[in-house]
């Protein structure tokens, strides 16, 4: 191909690469703190990767700090980008359910806050939909109500970069340990 014309065509967002569609779409959840969120969709096939962030509060390019706070109405979510062809949406939220408590208010285990809450952004109408009608056929397994807010799209804002790819980069980490590697353990099978 003419290097000229594919970096035109980069420019331009073209979907196509060397005759092959690009094929990815956006998931934005939260469900507790961020790093065990992250571990339970990374490596799942279909997953092209999981990014760490805050979403959903008033301030614009929010730090840790601030959002520990409680006070920026940020909620500690996750970015997926995933294959469609390879894993639905539908899955994505069905494995949301299973990898956290939604009856808690602000809060997951022993994190505490607004910053905890369980909460869906959906990124288009179809996806609110799934997630709607996910949320009601989760309830049935549980015996408290699920409290996650099910939202339209809002500006994602990245952590800080120790944030990423926690468990893999720190799997001797006191909280890794006791928390997330426990969470794993149980929805291997999922």
């Amino acid at each position: 191909m003419n290097p000229f014309l594919l970096l035109a065509m980069l420019a331009l967002g073209c979907v196509v690469c060397f005759g092959e569609p690009m094929n990815e779409e956006i998931a934005v959840v939260g469900g507790g703190c961020f790093w065990c969120v992250e571990a339970v969709y990374q490596g799942k096939p279909g997953i092209k990767s999981v990014i760490s962030g805050y979403a959903a509060g008033k301030n614009p390019n929010p730090t840790y700090e601030e959002v520990c706070t409680g006070q920026s109405g940020h909620a500690e979510v996750v970015q997926i980008t995933y294959d469609p062809s390879l894993i639905s949406y539908e899955k994505i939220i069905e494995l949301f359910w299973d990898a956290h408590d939604p009856t808690t208010i602000d809060r997951q285990g022993a994190d505490r806050g607004t910053q905890y809450r369980s909460i869906i952004i959906a990124q288009s109408p179809a996806q609110r939909a799934v997630a709607e009608k996910s949320k009601a056929d989760a309830q049935a397994r549980f015996r408290d109500p699920i409290v996650t807010d099910i939202i339209d799209e809002t500006e994602f804002f990245p952590a800080e970069s120790y944030h990423q790819d926690f468990t893999a980069r720190n799997p001797n980490h006191p909280y890794v340990q006791a928390v997330i590697a426990p969470k794993l353990e149980k929805l291997k099978n999922k």
